[in-house]
């Protein structure tokens, strides 16, 4: 019997890490968007390095809780309640993206002001995303497993 406990502890603790991984993908998909399209505009549009930043974070935020939303929205939530749903379910997660991905393209020499063309532009936001991506896991994974974060939402998903 001990046995079988410890067995199923660990498969249950290896799903929970699987479930993790998996909404922290799910969230950087959104940062990640936001964070791309926040750069490239902000570098377009020749905006400073504050605003670029601000302009990211807002749309990783935007993509982040709009890919939450479909989901819940055609699972027949109504926006009232699935808003709620998709704040409950990402705000921890991209927030520690968003402070993990800024700071270290902060801390890069030359990275926050890289233009489009520039390779440092682009390995430098790749290696902050995977960063980021790393940093975000435990907290999906500690939210999880106390029903919150991700765990709120999964009824909604197809997956």
């Amino acid at each position: 019997m001990e046995h079988a406990t410890a067995h199923d502890h660990q498969h249950g603790s290896e799903s929970l890490t699987r479930t993790a991984v998996s909404a922290t993908l799910h969230c950087l998909t959104g940062c990640a968007i936001g964070e791309v399209l926040g750069m490239i505009l902000a570098t377009w549009w020749g905006w400073g390095n504050a605003a670029s930043i601000v302009l990211a974070i807002v749309l990783a935020f935007f993509f982040g809780y709009s890919l939450t939303l479909g989901p819940v929205l055609r699972a027949g939530v109504p926006m009232r309640r699935a808003l709620p749903i998709a704040f409950a379910s990402d705000t921890a997660s991209i927030t520690v993206m968003e402070i993990v991905d800024n700071a270290f393209i902060l801390i890069v020499p030359g990275a926050i002001s890289a233009g489009l063309g520039n390779s440092l532009f682009w390995w430098s936001l790749g290696v902050s995303l995977i960063i980021a991506f790393v940093f975000a896991v435990p907290v999906n994974r500690w939210l999880i497993a106390r029903g919150k974060g991700h765990a709120v939402v999964h009824a909604y998903h197809s997956h």
